[in-house]
């Protein structure tokens, strides 16, 4: 009876030995375990693999932005920079000149008869210009009480003159201011012939004029000069168109 049980016993386990040797290899443990996976979990995991590369994607599209960002302050530069070979394109402002007028009411009334003065700054400026002395006929200065006894004679005899009574040639005897050389030296010769103790001397002279000055787009100065030239009734000395 004991050697019954115990072959039993024996037989039992070689039966699970056998059976444990010829199984197949282990199944994972969610097979095993008899959980298969739910199509949720399958979606779930397929987002994760999924978010990996959508992830880049939002990576690079962060960065794609914040090039766009800086793109857009670039741009905005560029812009600038546009704006500023724009600008640059832009016909620079020139200014104008035109003379000579002789008067000074005359130039006063001309810039304030133009609609558009005060869009293009159209002023008046003193205008200079030092003209070719005149050859003068003189007595040169005297002592004051001399060169009065003098004149008052040159005066009596009927003779054209005047008594300078200011300037570097104070007290000196006028006898004539001529344009002409030969008509000066024609004169000396003659006040010499009257025992007159004359010199001939250069006399400086300036012509004060005015002129009318403005500053405007190129495409505006053919308009402001038509305009100034119409209400001025002719035609100027000079029109100087140059860039400011």
């Amino acid at each position: 009876m004991k050697w019954f049980i115990f072959l039993l016993l024996l037989l039992n386990f070689g039966l699970w030995y056998g059976a444990g040797a010829f199984q197949g290899p282990e199944r994972s443990k969610v097979i095993a375990s008899g959980n298969l996976p739910r199509v949720a979990s399958l979606k779930a995991e397929e987002s994760v693999e999924a978010a990996a590369p959508k992830g880049a994607s939002d990576d690079q599209s962060l960065s794609t932005a914040g090039a766009q960002t800086v793109s857009g302050i670039g741009g905005s530069g560029e812009s600038s920079v546009e704006l500023s070979e724009q600008g640059a394109d832009m016909p620079a402002l020139v200014c104008g000149r035109l003379g000579l007028i002789p008067s000074l009411n005359t130039a006063k009334a001309l810039v304030a008869g133009q609609p558009m003065a005060g869009e293009v700054g159209l002023d008046w400026q003193e205008v200079i210009r030092e003209l070719p002395s005149f050859h003068w006929v003189i007595i040169p200065p005297q002592p004051p009480a001399v060169a009065l006894k003098q004149f008052r004679d040159i005066q009596r005899q009927g003779i054209d003159s005047y008594l300078v009574t200011e300037g570097e040639n104070r007290n000196a005897i006028s006898l004539g201011l001529f344009e002409s050389r030969e008509a000066a030296i024609s004169v000396l010769e003659e006040k010499k012939r009257q025992n007159l103790n004359a010199v001939l001397a250069n006399f400086p002279r300036n012509q004060i004029s005015y002129a009318l000055v403005f500053k405007a787009e190129p495409d505006l100065v053919k308009d402001v000069v038509q305009a100034v030239k119409t209400d001025y009734g002719a035609d100027f000395d000079f029109v100087e168109i140059n860039p400011c």
